[in-house]
């Protein structure tokens, strides 16, 4: 299996296990909110019901997220060469390596980590429609990009 499906599936794999952690919380706030019952103790019962539904809609955003992580994704082709750092590009560096795709942190199943990064990131921004051979200056370091898989 080639590295860049390894990276692809990774990023899968995270988004499906947050997806389903988000998930499993939000069910639970469900299952709290319908288990508390009105003759609880007055304004202390309503600011927890209230505070369980603002957990529940900041949940909701977090599963947005997600989804849009999973979009992206599926728009993503490994296959594709190039010689412009794009979405899906393997991106090997002076100082580390990238895989432009999502946020998913760093892979370790290679030699060395991956840093799984979405083209929002500020290196990913930097590095974005850069060729090999090209200096971007990163938190005051000067990075050469050497290859581009």
């Amino acid at each position: 299996m080639s590295i860049k499906k390894e990276l692809q599936e990774f990023c899968q794999e995270y988004v499906r296990e947050r997806t389903k952690r988000i998930q499993d919380s939000i069910s639970n706030i469900q299952e709290s909110l319908a288990s508390e019952t009105k003759s609880s103790a007055g304004d202390k019962h309503e600011t927890g019901r209230a505070m369980l539904q603002l957990e529940r809609e900041k949940l909701g955003q977090q599963l947005l997220e997600v989804e849009r992580m999973a979009i992206i994704l599926s728009r993503i082709s490994i296959s594709m060469r190039t010689n412009a750092v794009l979405l899906g590009s393997l991106v090997k560096t002076s100082k580390r390596d990238y895989f432009l795709a999502i946020s998913a942190g760093a892979y370790e199943g290679a030699t060395n980590p991956i840093y799984c990064i979405s083209r929002a990131a500020p290196i990913g921004k930097l590095l974005l429609g850069k060729s090999i051979g090209d200096v971007v200056d990163f938190d005051g370091e000067k990075i050469r990009i050497s290859e581009i898989l």
